[in-house]
């Protein structure tokens, strides 16, 4: 019988403890205060052991989230370009990924961070640290308003998610990706770059 060369498979037991570990850790105290070698020690393994799994840190938050996309590589698109049309790229991109088949994920999710809090933070983490975050980042605004006006941003990309995928209202369920892209990218631009009342 021939020896098999090459790398050992990883244990599936030991990759699930890690994501276990680490959807505790980013739902408890978020993805900021969450470090892969608290994660590691949660786990009992290694933190060299985590990155040889994951990668980094971004990358173990995406698994542990299972989420269909990365927002890394989609942002890049939405913040090319004029300031002004920030607004409208992030609603088309946002009505892209969910009006796809890896919306489903995201709907799901969705879906359940109504009912179940955990849920609900890992969800609140993910579209303030990987989504969020990333767009104002790339804003000239009063650094004190960036968390009003990034869960402004918020409100009408989770709503619009929400009456169009999980409550499906009309006209909104049935509407064309660009007539959305149309009516909400003004009021998320408002949002992101317009003056705050107050």
């Amino acid at each position: 019988m021939a020896r098999r060369t090459g790398r050992r498979p990883g244990n599936p037991a030991t990759r699930d403890a890690i994501l276990d570990a680490a959807r505790a850790a980013f739902a408890q105290r978020g993805f900021d205060a969450s470090t892969i070698r608290a994660i590691a020690a949660s786990a009992g393994v290694d933190p060299a052991l985590v990155h040889h799994y994951f990668g980094n840190k971004d990358q173990l938050f995406l698994a542990a989230m299972q989420a269909p996309v990365d927002p890394r590589e989609l942002l890049p698109k939405v913040l090319a370009g004029d300031r002004d049309g920030l607004g409208e790229r992030l609603v088309r991109m946002f009505l892209t990924v969910w009006d796809s088949p890896a919306g489903t994920a995201g709907v799901a999710l969705l879906r359940s961070a109504v009912s179940n809090e955990w849920t609900a933070r890992l969800l609140r983490e993910f579209l303030a640290t990987q989504v969020l975050r990333r767009v104002l980042d790339h804003l000239d605004v009063d650094p004190a308003e960036l968390p009003l006006r990034g869960s402004l941003v918020a409100t009408q990309l989770i709503g619009l998610a929400m009456m169009r995928h999980v409550v499906r209202l009309e006209p909104v369920a049935s509407a064309t990706p660009e007539s959305l892209v149309a009516l909400v990218g003004p009021t998320v631009q408002r949002y992101l770059t317009g003056d705050l009342p107050g």
